[in-house]
């Protein structure tokens, strides 16, 4: 499944090695945009669980199907 993740806010370069896989695009009026495929639910989750531990926000989440 691919997805397009929108938080608000910029992460620390640093912290951005922890979502491998995902593209990650800083827009200039202050949010962040993950894009990329995820094998499965779980590692949805678990880059979900990492915006929980990390206290972002999440503007939206968008899935689309691959073929």
């Amino acid at each position: 499944m691919y997805y397009r993740i929108h938080i608000q806010g910029h992460l620390a370069s640093g912290l951005q090695d922890s979502f491998a896989g995902l593209r990650i695009e800083q827009q200039e009026v202050g949010t962040t945009l993950f894009s990329g495929t995820l094998p499965d639910q779980s590692a949805l989750y678990g880059v979900l669980l990492q915006f929980i531990r990390l206290g972002v926000v999440l503007l939206s989440l968008v899935s689309l199907e691959t073929s």
